[in-house]
């Protein structure tokens, strides 16, 4: 028996592979194949990107891709099928097949083997935008809230435009004209096509990506509306509003309004506006702070000249021209003050003399003595006693008279 005989059999399923019992490279074709044969027949829609048709040869060959991401199938295509077309089917355009998928085992690739082909009209795909318009203004991507104010003077304006276009002239010049020291990052790209939408949205995650870029310009000159169509893509309008730097579009014409002006920091009517609004105008700045320096030169000689009226007048106020004038003011004051405390004070001790002399005189008139002038006299005991009863007096006792000038002795010789 042969090693081949010995060998165990394959495992009927990819679950059932391991290390010691993988699967060969053609049976796993093979079953890719098979599963591939089971999918329908479907409708699918893309950009095409590249055709070939060869003379003589019944079948022509496409490349399908997606326009929003980088991802791209081959196509076979009866060449009946592209004749039966309307108008001829060019690079770039937006189609929709009816085709079967089919894995070619012997290059190990995936087709798809279709069988009719239309356009896309404009109508419908205008008709997508404006769907795609009302989802990511329910989002909030257009809200003005969200917007970024442009900086006064950028350190580098980031430009993203195409080959050699005229769109990157008009930007640069218009700014230089403005502006002459601005410095540009520029990323030429393809603006239309298929690879539009990939080329624009890395070369402005390239630039937002450098600290010294203080905005970013897309511009683009007119064109149809095929050819504007990229500048409405989701993919290419989301990563604009991921964008940390402010974001300028510059597409087209006035007339012309890709998604990207709604979701753009600024929109510019052309790339000339875009020019003209990223940077300031040099000679408007100039004239502005001489304006400002001769506003500020007559607001500072009307203030000195305030300050030296106000100064005039004070200096010829009386006070100023004989400063001891205020004094005098209050030096009469205080003399007037003083007299007039002098003359109270001095009837005060007149009225209070008086009071005293009358008090004087009351004080004499009711004194013993003044009693005694008038011919009374005071008769005491020996004890100092005065004697205010006659039965307080006993015969032969001695007792002390005081009369006006003087006292003596007297005895009781008797009582009546």
């Amino acid at each position: 028996m042969s090693t081949a005989d010995q060998r165990a059999p394959l495992p009927e399923r990819a679950a059932d592979t391991t290390a010691e019992q993988p699967w060969p490279v053609r049976l796993l074709s093979m079953k890719i194949a098979d599963y591939v044969e089971k999918m329908s027949v479907l409708w699918v829609e893309g950009q095409v990107v590249q055709l070939t048709r060869r003379p003589g040869q019944r079948t022509a060959y496409l490349t399908l891709r997606d326009p929003d991401v980088d991802m791209s199938l081959s196509v076979a295509i009866q060449v009946n099928a592209l004749d039966a077309m309307a108008a001829p089917v060019g690079q770039g355009a937006r189609v929709v097949l009816q085709a079967k998928p089919v894995f070619w085992t012997q290059r190990g690739t995936l087709m798809l083997d279709a069988r009719q082909i239309r356009p896309v009209g404009v109508g419908e795909l205008l008709a997508r935008v404006e769907h795609l318009k009302r989802v990511l203004a329910s989002e909030g991507l257009f809200d003005a809230e969200r917007k970024r104010p442009l900086p006064f003077l950028p350190h580098t304006v980031g430009l993203v435009c195409g080959r050699a276009s005229a769109a990157e002239k008009d930007v640069v010049e218009n700014a230089r004209r403005r502006w002459p020291t601005v410095r540009f990052e520029i990323r030429e790209v393809a603006v239309q096509g298929p690879s539009a939408v990939a080329e624009v949205t890395g070369a402005l995650a390239e630039l937002d990506a450098l600290p010294h870029v203080d905005v970013i310009v897309i511009a683009r000159g007119g064109g149809s509306v095929e050819d504007l169509l990229p500048f409405s893509n989701e993919a290419m309008v989301r990563a604009v509003a991921s964008a940390r730097t402010p974001v300028v579009s510059a597409i087209g014409h006035d007339v012309d309004t890709p998604l990207l002006d709604h979701v753009a920091d600024w929109r510019a009517s052309t790339p000339t506006d875009a020019g003209k609004r990223v940077v300031p105008d040099a000679q408007a700045e100039r004239h502005g702070i001489r304006q400002s320096r001769e506003r500020a030169r007559r607001s500072l000689a009307a203030r000195v000249t305030d300050e030296r009226r106000h100064l005039v007048a004070l200096r010829s106020r009386p006070v100023m021209a004989n400063p001891a004038a205020v004094l005098e003011a209050h030096r009469a004051e205080l003399g007037a003050l003083a007299d007039r405390a002098h003359h109270r004070v001095l009837a005060a001790v007149h009225r209070a003399q008086d009071q005293v002399g009358h008090l004087r005189a009351q004080v004499r008139t009711l004194s013993p003595q003044s009693t005694l002038d008038r011919g009374y006299a005071v008769v005491q005991h020996r004890d100092g006693r005065v004697v205010t009863d006659r039965d307080e007096v006993e015969v032969d006792e001695l007792l002390r008279v005081r009369v006006a000038r003087g006292d003596f002795a007297t005895r009781v010789v008797g009582l009546p």
